[in-house]
């Protein structure tokens, strides 16, 4: 704890320039006191610290004095904090190293671009939460983390989807967090493998290395199966007649958009490809009264199949229910 804020006052000093003991103490959140004993200690670590006496003294380096932490802009800074806000550090259990950089990187700024940036960062959240849902939680994600970053194999118990779950002994790559979800990108039998930890049902870590291939490039592999798993889906392009307020969710939720026109009284036609039957007729239900199917005729007639199929299992022979309360809250902003 000491050595990260002997780092943030001389990062402090270094950008700031001259800076009095209450300043520094009200920084760091410290007494002047431990201020005092700060300078001392890094003096005698050789950095070039020194004290000025005065109305307008106070503690500083000597002229021409660097550090490694140099070159960051507004932008960046910006970037960096608010990704601060985001649930990653928090779920690789990295919160307290990631607020100590966090800490480290405000503090190196000049104070016009430390205000700019942290003005721009309290305006962003970033969270994996919805009004209603919370982000899925993976309890294997700590030790599969610890595996990857120790290079240790593990043995998973993996449940594939239709499947009975079956042990697998795999080489541990990278991890990868895409829309919410964590995926483990490992080697299996010398092959590369992309496992889903929400379907990890055990998982144990061995002492054996990892066998890492030579220029293994994580990004790389996310999107070369990212772009070989969308190839191999079998698509169609429909005709979606949908309400103008709603039409970028339709486009959110499609896997690519083409022509839009407008279809009078706050409607518009959109050619949209989706992933299939089921991924448009899940996609229409969620937009409900707000958007109808008009082609390929096909696809309409098995939305339409699907949607008799789920009212003959809703139907009225399901016995009567009678909720007793409030009604359901809906989220704020109509949500």
């Amino acid at each position: 704890m000491r050595a990260e804020r002997l780092l943030s006052l001389t990062l402090m000093l270094r950008y700031r320039g001259r800076m009095t003991a209450p300043e520094i103490a009200r920084e760091l959140e410290v007494s002047v006191r431990t201020v005092l004993r700060d300078i001392e200690a890094l003096s005698s670590a050789g950095i070039p610290v020194y004290a000025e006496r005065g109305r307008d003294g106070g503690f500083a380096l000597l002229p021409g004095f660097t550090t490694d932490l140099t070159g960051l802009t507004v932008d960046e800074a910006t970037a960096l904090l608010a990704a601060s806000t985001s649930a990653a550090p928090a779920t690789l259990g990295m919160a307290p190293a990631f607020a100590a950089a966090m800490r480290k990187v405000t503090v190196s700024l000049p104070e016009v671009q430390r205000a700019a940036a942290t003005r721009a960062s309290e305006r962003i959240l970033v969270t994996g939460s919805g009004w209603l849902a919370e982000p899925p939680y993976d309890p294997h994600l700590g030790l599969v983390q610890q595996a990857v970053f120790d290079d240790r194999r593990v043995r998973i118990l993996y449940r594939p989807r239709d499947r009975e779950p079956g042990w697998r002994t795999v080489d541990p790559l990278g991890l990868i967090s895409a829309a919410g979800r964590w995926y483990l990108v490992a080697l299996h039998r010398g092959a590369q493998r992309t496992y889903r930890l929400s379907r990890i049902v055990d998982v144990r870590k061995l002492d054996t290395p990892v066998r890492r291939p030579e220029g293994f490039d994580l990004a790389q592999v996310w999107q070369r199966r990212r772009a070989d798993f969308r190839a191999e889906l079998t698509t169609v392009t429909a005709t979606v007649r949908v309400r103008c307020h709603r039409s970028a969710e339709l486009a959110a939720g499609g896997i690519s958009v083409g022509r839009i026109r407008d279809d009078g009284d706050g409607w518009q036609r959109v050619d949209i490809e989706f992933g299939g039957a089921a991924h448009a007729g899940a996609l229409m239900w969620q937009l409900g009264d707000d958007a109808e199917l008009l082609s390929p005729s096909a696809l309409r007639d098995e939305i339409r199949a699907r949607a008799e199929q789920l009212a003959v299992r809703h139907g009225s022979s399901a016995p009567d229910r009678t909720i007793v309360g409030e009604p359901a809250r809906r989220p704020p902003d109509g949500r």
